[in-house]
């Protein structure tokens, strides 16, 4: 793990929760990681067993938000991470959020750091449970893979352009092979062109 010159934070991390994506929030202004978890990305897409592209990126995003955002947190530091990111096990309203995400099936036992989740993962496993529901690349696979490549049926690219405009490109346009879905950024993979204009993002000319 990425260490930094300072400690750890024996202090909780307190305040409302604004939700980043699914494990990043920021709490009291501190960007935090969910310790023992892993979610899929946010530009990141699905497949349902019908065999329809799903965008499952967005939607665990924002049940998360639908959750917990501005709520108010208690998060312990437990370590960092090396993108600067304080890791900690964060309560909401007496709850264990990471615990929560992964009982309701919109997170994964993180196992490569922590097994505190497992029995939970294995319930909604068992119930089908949000993404157990579907065919699921494990968001630290997709990672590996590169997000400047689609890893399934979404393969509409959003870019943002350096003036900050919301661009997509689709598969036969002049310029689709050469643009690229920055890792990390606001930048996405689109399943369908109607999902790419419903969140504000215009075709490109050509």
């Amino acid at each position: 793990m990425f260490a930094p010159s300072i400690a750890i934070a024996t202090d909780l991390v307190e305040g409302p929760v604004n939700v980043i994506d699914a494990d990043t929030w920021v709490v009291g202004g501190v960007r935090v990681r969910l310790h023992g978890i892993d979610a899929p990305e946010l530009g990141q897409c699905c497949e349902k067993n019908d065999g329809k592209a799903w965008a499952c990126g967005n939607w665990v995003t924002q049940e998360v938000r639908r959750r917990f955002h501005g709520k108010p947190a208690q998060c312990t530091p437990l370590d960092w991470d090396r993108y600067g990111r304080v890791i900690a096990r964060c309560r909401v309203i007496g709850q264990d959020a990471g615990r929560d995400m992964v009982r309701r099936g919109v997170a994964f036992a993180y196992r490569k750091y922590s097994t505190d989740y497992v029995a939970e993962e294995a319930h909604a496993a068992s119930e089908r449970a949000g993404l157990h529901g579907a065919h699921v690349q494990m968001p630290w696979v997709y990672r590996a893979s590169g997000v400047t490549q689609s890893s399934g049926p979404c393969r509409i690219k959003g870019n943002i352009s350096f003036s900050g405009e919301r661009i997509y490109h689709a598969p036969g346009q002049e310029h689709y092979s050469k643009t690229r879905v920055s890792a990390g950024g606001k930048e996405r993979w689109f399943c369908s062109e109607t999902e790419a204009k419903a969140a504000g993002w215009r075709k490109a000319s050509r």
